[in-house]
């Protein structure tokens, strides 16, 4: 783990830093983001600070000194279930709302749901991949908090700017 430690801390900075861009982006908007609840502006805050934390949770856990293998996968395992859960929820309750989306803003849904999964998944599959074979399976968490971090910018992008055009 001594070869991963100056990765999961500079991914826990980024990652802190970013949650507080995201309240920011939120912070300023909140009249804009509340006043259309049929754009999905709320789901689309809460799914970026989730991916946010998760690359906070996972990068600040396996920081931690002298954990088994065993124990680093679940901690990997279970950060990369309450992301996917939550972000998959997030997006069943937009779902819902399908036929009533306006013009234009399904293929946007489906580009969202897809980005979700993938930066959600990774963290799932990283957390088995180090339980089974061992702590190469960083490699992938490794590649899923690039993601998630990248979508998770998408999404304060959209607060941020998208939102005042």
């Amino acid at each position: 783990m001594d070869e991963w430690h100056e990765f999961f801390l500079a991914q826990a900075g980024a990652a802190g830093v970013l949650v507080g861009l995201v309240f920011v982006a939120v912070s300023i908007n909140l009249d804009k983001i509340l006043s259309d609840p049929g754009a999905g502006l709320t789901g689309r805050a809460a799914e970026a600070l989730i991916l946010l934390v998760a690359v906070l949770t996972a990068s600040t856990s396996l920081l931690v000194p002298g954990q088994g293998t065993t124990l680093i996968g679940a901690e990997v395992l279970a950060v990369g279930l309450v992301a996917w859960g939550w972000v998959g929820a997030i997006q069943l309750l937009r779902l819902r709302s399908w036929r009533t989306m306006g013009p234009g803003l399904h293929g946007a849904f489906v580009l969202r749901a897809v980005l979700g999964q993938a930066a959600t998944l990774p963290f799932v599959a990283a957390g088995i991949a180090v339980l089974v074979a061992g702590l190469g399976g960083l490699y992938v968490v490794a590649a899923g908090m690039v993601i998630a971090t990248l979508v998770a910018l998408m999404g304060a992008w959209v607060l941020l700017v998208e939102i005042n055009r």
